[in-house]
């Protein structure tokens, strides 16, 4: 049987999503709890292959398993086996046999967090970006603005991006202050590598009064890598949601 995993975690100790011979990843942790729990290797296919350090509130994956189980004790099993790791599946449920967690995904939610403070983070520690001097809200959102719609992203395209087309169509990109946090809200059908990061550190730059949004605008239409600012740390970036059409 094929099943839906919603799944939160701390990517803080994983070197990313995808299974890697040498390293933990989320991907690799989920799959041997499946093989604890049921004695056989089963590929659980995200999503979304999170970077290194990038955490999910979010995550969808789904994993075929040939023994039967109700969908509610299967989660209940796996978290039991993934202790100690920061991972858990929030909900299972019984999927379609085609169901495909990655190529069926019409939109991918994704935050990112700011600490826009002087004081170190304590708590926030690992979840969010620290800046000390306060940023532009208003101007952030111009900027991000000349990013909506569909777009060549290569500036703001990895060099390592496999892809095969820097053409995405982003469907949000915004800003909003909430006390001394600024939430970024980031929304597509998929993304390029790093894409977010790279968008955040540019939109970061107008924040402090380096860019204006018309040098966002012209970055975005120069398609070079160059006139991407810097891109900015993993801890705050976040999977919040996976939407599918059914």
């Amino acid at each position: 049987m094929r099943y839906k995993l919603t799944i939160e975690y701390d990517g803080g100790p994983f070197q990313g999503w995808q299974r890697l011979p040498d390293a933990p990843s989320v991907q690799g942790a989920l799959e041997d709890a499946v093989e604890k729990l049921t004695g056989a290797r089963s590929d659980v296919i995200g999503a979304g292959r999170t970077d290194s350090g990038v955490h999910a509130t979010g995550q969808v994956a789904h994993v075929d398993i040939e023994k039967p189980f109700e969908a509610f004790k299967l989660s209940e099993a796996i978290n039991a086996h993934l202790r100690p790791h920061p991972i858990a599946v929030l909900q299972a449920e019984i999927a379609d046999a085609e169901f495909h967690a990655r190529f069926d995904a019409v939109r991918r939610h994704y935050t990112y967090t700011i600490a826009n403070r002087r004081a170190p983070l304590a708590l926030d520690r690992g979840h969010a970006w620290r800046i000390g001097l306060e940023l532009d809200i208003a101007a952030m959102n111009r900027a991000g603005a000349a990013l909506i719609g569909r777009h060549d992203f290569t500036t703001f395209r990895d060099g390592r991006c496999q892809a095969k087309s820097p053409i995405k169509t982003l469907d949000q990109a915004s800003a909003e202050r909430r006390g001394e946090k600024v939430e970024f809200t980031f929304v597509a059908q998929s993304f390029l590598h790093r894409q977010v990061r790279s968008m955040v550190g540019t939109l970061v730059e107008v924040g402090l009064g380096k860019m204006t949004p018309d040098d966002v605008a012209a970055a975005l239409a120069a398609k070079d890598r160059v006139h991407c600012g810097p891109v900015a740390p993993s801890d705050g970036l976040c999977l919040t949601r996976v939407d599918y059409a059914k």
